[in-house]
């Protein structure tokens, strides 16, 4: 299905999913996906944050790497009823999830901007009027390679920064709504 070009494209803001749209469990400094569903933890403000971007005209679409289902360390069945628990508990309009592991090589998994691009296509979504959330340097990278303006929220991780630097740093989902709402002129 092809994009009507005579159609403004629209502007959307992509997500990643652990420590953005659900806490990741930290341990020595480094972030994990909770193992299921049902200890997923949404962070408070997270809902109404992503309903006043909705509320602007903003698509919101969670990209999110899944290594561990190439590992072996959890199914696809698992992932998608996680996914399945965001999208009923958050305003999202779609999830877009690679299941592969640096050794496939694959041009979803981020930094590449794979899955960015994939949903550009699908919505007829402007890159550059777009905005990626994320908390580590995968994210902020995809969301460059992407032509995506970028948000770091850093949590202190122990891991390299961005290659590409963020073009705003906060501390939680909520400021990151709040940043784009105010730095954005077509979000008034």
């Amino acid at each position: 299905m092809g994009i009507d070009r005579t159609q403004e494209l629209k502007r959307a803001v992509f997500l990643d999913r652990d420590g953005v749209l659900n806490e990741a469990e930290i341990r020595d400094g480094k972030p994990y996906p909770p193992a299921d569903a049902v200890s997923m933890r949404i962070p408070t403000g997270a809902a109404e944050a992503l309903a006043r971007l909705k509320m602007h005209g903003y698509l919101l679409i969670a990209v999110t790497n899944q290594p561990d289902v190439s590992r072996g360390k959890l199914t696809r069945e698992t992932v998608e009823a996680m996914n399945s628990r965001l999208r009923a508990e958050l305003p999202l309009d779609d999830v877009f999830t690679c299941h592969h592991d640096d050794a496939d090589h694959c041009d979803c998994r981020k930094p590449n901007p794979g899955l960015l691009v994939q949903a550009a296509r699908q919505y007829g979504i402007d890159l550059r009027k777009s905005f990626m959330i994320g908390d580590r340097w995968r994210d902020i990278d995809a969301g460059a390679n992407a032509g995506c303006k970028t948000i770091l929220i850093d949590l202190g991780y122990r891991e390299r920064e961005p290659s590409s630097p963020p073009d705003f740093r906060v501390r939680s989902l909520p400021e990151a709504s709040e940043w784009i709402l105010t730095n954005s002129a077509e979000s008034v």
